[in-house]
């Protein structure tokens, strides 16, 4: 749980320096949404080799390697003198990243079912609290005026070796799977099953929404109300923390009520929240809509690594991996598609891309059954 805390703070010291940067750059919302697009193309050419990675090292050596590289990589967004270079240097970010959070994953799934209890959730909801810390950072270094090819490298540096030391701490489950890999024949690659492909399709949206409301939030609340960036990146320090609320209830919400039922619940809060952003007609109401959306994307990506890791069709390292790309991948192309939008229509009209997709996953809700099985659902979640 603290080792997925202190892993977004620096990626979340970024998010609400992305109005500076972008002014500095000087580029409109469709040229700042190219440069995003170095994130998810990053992701797209890691994450398949990523996988055989942590399959290989295991996740534990994957957290360790992986947080050095990724917190050389978080400062060059803030390095970069054009959007071409901003591009190149998200996508080595992007890269970077996918691979430490696959290593997150695929070890919290490890500890869950050596322990016997449901933890991945509360491991989410500490990512979530870390990367509103780094938001706050980010919003303070702001503040004072520090420039953020100064403060997101700090902010990196200082979080490095207590992460290092918590890395080392990590127990290594997976010595005897991959012995016994070592020695077995190599498997063919199986395309996804339906229901993985269900799950799938389930977080993308979930993972798109964060994905935008990280990278817009502070434009939105700039553009269309004025605000300061100290004040502006506020907003996605609300969201991060209903994130970080929801996450942390997600376990025994999901013991007492099971998956389907708190998915379908927390997607219609996504989506009334969304809508409250739309229509919202001060920052004040927008940060509200901002915090309710929030708690409704809270337990999607938690909820659907633990279905994954339950199928039964392919090993669990394997269904995460590709449940981690196809979030991550929404994670990533969610903000260069708002800023496409925004650059034709507003802001608004950007945001409001999300809603037919927060209302797929909020169809697919049931997806999540299949992976835990009626076991897994209790007697009040069938009421």
């Amino acid at each position: 749980m603290f080792i997925f805390f202190l892993q977004p703070i620096a990626f979340g010291s970024w998010l609400p320096r992305i109005p500076d940067v972008q002014q500095h750059l000087g580029v409109g919302p469709a040229g700042l949404a190219r440069a995003l697009l170095g994130m998810p193309v990053g992701t797209l050419l890691t994450l398949p080799f990523a996988g055989r990675l942590v399959a290989s090292i295991g996740a534990r050596a994957t957290i360790i390697y992986g947080f050095i590289v990724y917190s050389a990589v978080m400062a060059l967004p803030a390095l970069a003198w054009n959007a071409e270079t901003l591009f190149v240097a998200l996508m080595f970010a992007g890269s970077a990243v996918s691979t430490l959070e696959l290593g997150l994953n695929v070890k919290a799934d490890e500890v869950e079912k050596h322990g016997g209890k449901p933890i991945m959730s509360t491991c989410h909801g500490f990512w979530s609290l870390g990367i509103m810390v780094g938001s706050v950072v980010g919003s303070v270094f702001a503040a004072l005026g520090v420039p953020a090819a100064i403060a997101i490298p700090l902010a990196a540096i200082i979080v490095l070796p207590v992460a290092l030391y918590v890395g080392n701490l990590l127990p290594d489950h997976g010595k005897e799977e991959r012995a016994a890999a070592a020695t077995a024949p190599k498997a063919r690659w199986q395309p996804p099953g339906a229901m993985l492909l269900g799950i799938c399709l389930f977080v993308f949206g979930i993972g798109m929404t964060e994905g935008a409301v990280a990278d817009w939030s502070a434009v939105f609340l700039r553009d269309v109300f004025g605000s300061p960036t100290a004040q502006a990146g506020i907003g996605y320090s609300v969201f991060a923390a209903l994130v970080a609320t929801g996450r942390f209830s997600g376990d025994w919400l999901r013991t007492r009520y099971g998956a389907v039922a708190v998915a379908r619940f927390c997607g219609t809060c996504a989506l009334i929240g969304l809508a409250i952003v739309y229509f919202a007609g001060s920052p004040e109401i927008a940060i509200v809509g901002f915090a309710v959306v929030g708690f409704g994307v809270s337990v999607g990506f938690p909820l659907a690594v633990s279905a994954a890791a339950s199928l039964k069709d392919r090993p669990a390292s394997s269904s995460v991996a590709t449940l981690s790309f196809i979030a991550l991948t929404g994670f990533l192309i969610g903000p260069p598609m708002i800023g496409f939008v925004a650059e034709h229509t507003s802001m608004r009209g950007g945001l409001a891309m999300l809603l037919p997709f927060l209302g797929l996953s909020l169809i697919l809700t049931g997806t999540l059954r299949a992976g835990m099985g009626r076991k897994a659902e209790p007697a009040s979640a069938t009421a």
